[in-house]
């Protein structure tokens, strides 16, 4: 198996097991008695999840080290991206930035915050 083969089936794994203990109750609702017993933030945030899930994909895809380093962090991230891509209710994404945040005259900020308005 090549290794772009072994990194498509990885993030699709890792997409459906994070999906699976995040999202979805389980049959006879197993999976929400498992969300209300473990670590409740750990659990329901995907995005942290992600972290978690592809740990341990990341040795089925990478030989060393570095190479799984790389991946143990792409694959949570194309896990995030398909999370993103189907789901039904994506909220839009405002960035706002206050002006303790900004470096002292960078010239960035605007009082107003009209410049978070291109990231929605």
């Amino acid at each position: 198996m090549n290794d772009i083969t072994r990194f498509a089936i990885a993030s699709l794994a890792v997409w459906r097991v994070t999906h699976l203990l995040a999202a979805e109750d389980g049959p006879f609702d197993v999976l929400v008695s498992l969300r209300r017993l473990a670590i409740s933030r750990l659990v329901a945030c995907f995005y942290c999840l992600s972290m978690w899930i592809a740990a341990p994909f990341a040795f089925f895809v990478g030989d060393t080290w570095a190479e799984r380093t790389i991946s143990w962090l792409a694959l949570s991230g194309a896990a995030v991206l398909l999370e993103r891509a189907t789901r039904q209710d994506a909220p839009d994404i405002q960035i706002v930035e206050d002006k303790h945040e900004l470096l002292p005259g960078d010239g960035r900020h605007r009082p107003d915050h009209a410049h978070a308005e291109r990231y929605r």
